[in-house]
């Protein structure tokens, strides 16, 4: 291995907390979705913040990359060590540090994940409403900017970050931001680390927003005729400012998947909106008339309604398993999985292209999304042994990256950049693409933070 001295002299100090067994490498080369897997050099498993430190000073010295894992759950190969290196894995800095009810935030590790977060905070009255759909680490989380279902309402990790402590590439720790709710104290630092991935520092403590939990949560299902009908529905309850917690949209190609692999949904297999309404009693009975009128005004039928938190936790379990539901129209498949984000009132166009683009291809590819904010995703079902597969899935892909930019959004509105999209980022952001290359520069000349990610590798 080219960095054999490195893994020794980690190794001598921490012990059995330095993997590299095949099978750990292994774990370590991949993340939740298709990409090439490239195996890391080691494992590490830091307890410390003082550890981490030492850890990236060695690799610094030793111009070794080091790539954050959390548990992997990315889907456009951020985690993945494509020029191999040290995989940090976080499992063991899971701890939730502070919690400060009447300030309602909470201080945690990277490496506790958000389900872990909101059962620690039960007796509390508060939630933590960034939902993704798996349960990720809140490090890798804010690392990728992450949003989910919740995020219509309630905002992305950008707008549920505080404060960070992070270790540069030469193992030297900052603290960044407050747990004051504003500043105009310098440069906003704290959120120039949430979402670059990992490529300019590693997180190594979070304060995070909290927010009270409802007192009546109502779901529901509604099914339409046609996608249009389903996303003119969400711009005009958009539009008409009701407070949607969450507007999902799942297509009838997605809805056959879910149907496939949860026999006891039987839902008709025809466009779906997943929706929740939070607020008081009244608020949400009032919520909740207002948009059934307007969903059947565009063709909004077969409604059910879900109060309870089993038959709400049953629905919402059933959208987060949307990913594998998809790979169940093919079994055998391998999904590449892209996402973009257009201004609301470009939805329905972007949504009828993308459905237009996916039947040129060829492919099956369920379309899903945070319909809310403008967020939709391709879960591209592909044979992994086939070369053409993957072509025409990259076409795709691509396609719908041109088509997001075109109509004004971005080429992610939740999964981030990795390897997958990297080739698109000059065409979004032009010159800026370029001060984005200068900033990781200058915070990691050696380039060793999660290379080749987000920006070119120098």
């Amino acid at each position: 291995m080219p960095h054999d001295t490195l893994i020794q002299e980690l190794r001598s100090w921490l012990g059995d907390r330095l993997s590299t067994g095949q099978s750990v490498r292994d774990l370590h080369s991949r993340d939740e979705a298709y990409s090439p897997a490239a195996l890391p050099d080691a494992v590490v498993f830091p307890e410390t913040t003082a550890e981490v430190s030492r850890i990236m000073a060695a690799c610094h010295a030793a111009r070794c990359p080091v790539v954050p894992f959390g548990v992997g759950t990315s889907l456009e190969g951020h985690v993945v060590p494509i020029h191999g290196g040290i995989s940090m894995d976080f499992n063991r800095m899971d701890r939730v540090l502070e919690i400060h009810p009447e300030d309602m935030d909470a201080v945690v590790q990277p490496g506790l994940t958000r389900e872990g977060l909101n059962t620690e905070l039960r007796a509390t009255g508060l939630m933590f409403t960034v939902d993704p759909g798996a349960n990720a680490t809140l490090g890798g989380m804010a690392a990728t900017r992450a949003s989910g279902t919740n995020a219509v309402r309630y905002g992305t990790m950008r707008e549920n970050v505080l404060a960070l402590e992070v270790v540069l590439a030469d193992g030297t720790v900052i603290e960044t931001g407050s747990r004051a709710r504003k500043s105009a104290a310098g440069y906003d630092l704290t959120h120039m680390f949430v979402g670059s991935e990992g490529t300019l520092g590693v997180i190594t403590r979070l304060t995070v927003r909290l927010h009270p939990q409802p007192e009546t949560i109502m779901a529901a299902t509604c099914a339409f005729d046609g996608v249009a009908g389903a996303v003119d529905a969400v711009i005009a309850a958009i539009q008409t400012g009701i407070p949607m917690a969450r507007i999902e949209l799942l297509d009838e190609v997605q809805m056959q998947g879910l149907n496939l692999y949860n026999p006891d949904m039987s839902l008709p297999e025809l466009p779906h909106l997943f929706l929740e309404f939070h607020g008081t009693e009244r608020s949400v009975d009032e919520q909740v008339a207002l948009f059934r009128d307007i969903a059947t005004d565009h063709g909004g039928q077969d409604f059910q309604w879900a109060a309870r938190a089993e038959d709400r936790n049953r629905l919402w379990q059933a959208r987060h398993q949307a990913y594998y539901a998809g790979r169940a129209l093919k079994p055998g498949s391998q999904a590449l999985v892209t996402d973009c984000c257009v201004p609301i009132s470009a939805l329905a166009e972007s949504i009828a292209e993308a459905k237009a683009a996916i039947t040129a291809s060829g492919l099956w590819a369920p379309i899903l999304g945070h319909v809310g904010d403008g967020n939709f995703h391709l879960v591209i079902l592909i044979d992994p042994d086939s070369a053409d597969d993957l072509a025409s899935a990259r076409s795709l892909a691509g396609r719908i990256n041109e088509l997001a930019l075109r109509l004004g959004g971005t080429i992610t509105g939740e999964h981030g950049i990795g390897t997958g999209k990297l080739g698109y980022m000059a065409a979004e952001h032009g010159p800026a693409h370029q001060v984005m290359g200068r900033l990781k520069a200058a915070l990691d000349p050696q380039g060793i933070l999660n290379p080749g990610k987000v920006v070119p590798r120098g």
